[in-house]
């Protein structure tokens, strides 16, 4: 890492500080004071549309800048098979993760879930999901799946594609243009000349709002959890699914404590300790989020500036990866179905719940989470995907939805560090005599 990096990861440290702080200090007002952290919705609204609307033109100069930074499209090949190895060899092992820790842990087994629906008040969540049921034209199965990961790759409107933030077909433009860009020579200087001007004052205005960061963030974590205890029965309902959260977040921490840095020094040799402490703003901004996209800026600028990945890497991986690899969903989505398959399989003598019902649930479940993106309502509309691939009723998906807001942020926050992972391991695959840009 250079000195100018070294400096600026140093200053970061003390932000990363304040931002802990903000969210210990957001969850004790949430407790204490539920009814006025509530209030606090605004601010945090502010900063996280803020951070969205830097999202699409960041990641269209960014993944062009980083094509016209290899001088060759042609290079991108060797780093582009590497970072789809990665996303599918991760995205598979969350979930068998997920499948092996539902399986030890059983949280579903012997469950009264009737009773606990009654008592938890879940009306508003089935109404939700009868709507969505009822309108949800999306896909049904793994072959439609399948057919809709092919299409949103590709977009017949760019601009609306801008304006949805559908990034999947704005990245796969960006390469094509910027590939082409690569191929003009002198002609294309000027344009070459605007994009990465763009880039770099994109980048630039990240780092503006991660001064601001702190104060967003105390803002959105204090509202959502205030809403949270505003409700008067939220320790029932955590204590009522306590095992099933305590499942999930092992199966999480599995992921993001044991795989991942695994893979990280296996590929890298780099510290994984020390690398947490480089991405834990990224981290900690996911958690707060729970979105993946809102995130991304956050997590290129702690990649290229605290961790010293390459901006080639970084502009190239890490924006892909926040469209596709989704390792805490997928682990989420199958360890929820199984969850669910094991209530019902308790109720249901006839029903059959064996090996190959599971590796059923884990083929949809790791093509449903790369698919997410493109579906509206993603967190149901995926589980109702899982679902159906095994013949599993609806019934008891309102039971997990009253936490699912709260263990969503564990599996973005898992999502996140796993796409930094991949653009420190995609770096090495890039050609060694090329400079970063």
């Amino acid at each position: 890492m250079s000195d100018e990096h070294q400096k600026k990861a140093g200053s970061g440290s003390g932000h990363t500080l304040l931002m802990i702080g903000a969210i210990v200090s957001a969850l004790v007002l949430a407790w204490c004071a539920p009814a006025f952290a509530v209030s606090l919705k605004l601010g945090g609204e502010v900063f996280l549309r803020l951070l969205m609307m830097v999202v699409v033109p960041l990641v269209m100069a960014s993944v062009m800048s980083g094509i016209l930074g290899l001088g060759d499209v042609r290079k991108l090949g060797k780093p582009g098979a590497v970072a789809i190895g990665y996303y599918l060899t991760t995205t598979i092992l969350a979930v068998a993760t997920g499948v092996l820790i539902v399986n030890l842990f059983s949280p579903g087994v012997g469950l009264d879930a009737d009773s606990m629906m009654d008592d938890m008040g879940t009306t508003e969540h089935h109404e939700k999901l009868d709507n969505i049921e009822q309108n949800e034209e999306g896909p049904k199965n793994i072959g439609d799946i399948f057919h809709k990961m092919v299409l949103m790759m590709f977009t017949s409107n760019l601009l609306k594609s801008m304006v949805e933030g559908e990034l999947l077909p704005l990245i796969v433009f960006s390469i094509a243009f910027a590939g082409l860009l690569t191929t003009m020579g002198s002609r294309s200087e000027t344009m070459r000349t605007l994009i990465v001007s763009i880039n770099d004052a994109m980048m630039g205005f990240v780092m503006l709002l991660m001064k601001f960061a702190p104060i967003g963030i105390f803002c959105l974590v204090t509202s959502s959890f205030g809403k949270f205890f505003l409700e008067g029965d939220a320790w029932a309902k955590i204590s009522s699914l306590g095992w099933y959260m305590a499942t999930v977040l092992v199966g999480l921490g599995t992921h993001a404590f044991i795989t991942l840095p695994l893979i990280l020094w296996v590929f890298t040799k780099r510290n994984p300790i020390q690398f947490y402490k480089q991405m834990s703003d990224a981290l900690l901004t996911a958690f707060s989020t729970a979105s993946s996209s809102a995130t991304l800026p956050v997590t290129m600028e702690c990649a290229e500036v605290n961790a010293g990945v390459s901006r080639r890497s970084v502009e190239f991986v890490l924006p892909l990866g926040a469209t596709i690899n989704m390792d805490g969903t997928a682990l989420y989505e199958a360890a929820a179905a199984i969850f669910m398959a094991q209530i019902y399989a308790g109720v249901n003598p006839d029903f059959t719940f064996g090996f190959t019902e599971q590796i059923i649930i884990a083929v949809t479940a790791t093509l449903a989470a790369i698919g997410a993106a493109g579906i509206p309502e993603a967190g149901l509309v995926t589980m109702l995907i899982v679902l159906n691939a095994v013949g599993l009723p609806t019934t008891y998906l309102p039971l997990i939805l009253p936490v699912d807001w709260l263990l969503d942020r564990f599996r973005t926050a898992t999502n996140a560090f796993g796409d930094s992972v991949g653009s420190a391991v995609v770096d090495e695959s890039f050609p060694a005599a090329e400079g970063t840009t």
